[in-house]
């Protein structure tokens, strides 16, 4: 998602003042016809076949997973700070009619159906500017993350105050949760790794970053008590034998999960990629 704001009105100038005046004028030329349409050539016939193949054939693959923070700053010195993420652009202050009726307009729709105020939905007012979004790409070894915060017109970028509180209720058994799932290097202790985030994160005030552990635990000293063989569970049979895994909350309160695959089941996640790419040369 970085898709440009509309441009109703012009604040300021420089490179992102002309490309928004720019973007006006063309619409309102647009408008009225007085653009000349340049001939339409005829697309190579290899967009044609690819226009006419299954929608699978039509992908790259996955771009990046999004997840809207409360507090910019925090989200970003965890993923690019702890966790080595590097950044890739940053952009923001959207605002106007078409990022939010590209963003918003299912949501919108919803509560005019069921007679509500938008903003008791979490729906903020791109559209008159009232507030903004900022984003930020971090860039792992192969897959790009997105942060996203809608915030007021007269909060900061970065650390201001997010326009919506966070969900409260985050249990990945709900349907429509989604999770980030981070891969470990196969000669990488899982159990060590998770205690050295955690301490990490603790260093850095990032207090709501805490890994499940295997064994039963009732309280939070109980969960950090723990012996340190608790910070992951290894699957030893069955088709997932080989995997390791552990759930954690992020900085933000986002799901996280942590997988290292070895064995039989490095294996078949590996024969499976190589399939994949064989059956896709084009």
């Amino acid at each position: 998602m970085t898709m440009k704001p509309d441009s109703t009105a012009l604040e300021n100038t420089g490179r992102r003042g002309a490309m928004k005046l720019a973007g006006a004028a063309t619409l309102a030329a647009l408008s009225t016809g007085a653009v000349a349409q340049a001939p339409a050539s005829a697309p190579p016939s290899g967009a044609r076949d690819r226009d006419r193949a299954p929608l699978g054939d039509r992908l790259q693959g996955v771009q990046h997973f999004g997840v809207t923070v409360q507090n910019m700053d925090r989200a970003f010195a965890f993923y690019t700070e702890v966790l080595g993420g590097t950044e890739v652009m940053r952009d923001g202050d959207f605002q106007g009619e078409r990022i939010q009726n590209t963003l918003l307009t299912d949501e919108e729709i919803l509560a005019r159906e069921r007679h509500v105020n938008p903003r008791t939905r979490g729906i903020p007012d791109l559209r008159s500017g009232a507030q903004r979004l900022d984003v930020r790409f971090i860039q792992f070894d192969n897959v790009v993350i997105e942060l996203l915060q809608y915030r007021d017109a007269q909060q900061p970028m970065g650390t201001g105050a997010s326009f919506a509180e966070p969900r409260d209720q985050m249990s990945p058994a709900y349907p429509r949760s989604m999770h980030i799932c981070f891969y470990l290097r196969d000669d990488v202790d899982f159990n060590v790794f998770i205690r050295d985030m955690e301490a990490e994160c603790g260093r850095r005030g990032m207090n709501q970053v805490k890994a499940n552990r295997v064994v039963t635990v009732g309280t939070e000293a109980e969960r950090r008590a723990a012996p340190i063989s608790a910070n992951s569970n290894p699957i030893t049979e069955g088709k997932s034998n080989g995997w390791r895994l552990i759930y954690c909350k992020g900085p933000e309160g986002e799901q996280l999960e942590f997988v290292q695959a070895l064995g039989p089941v490095k294996k078949v996640f590996d024969d499976a990629r190589t399939s994949r790419q064989r059956s896709r040369v084009a």
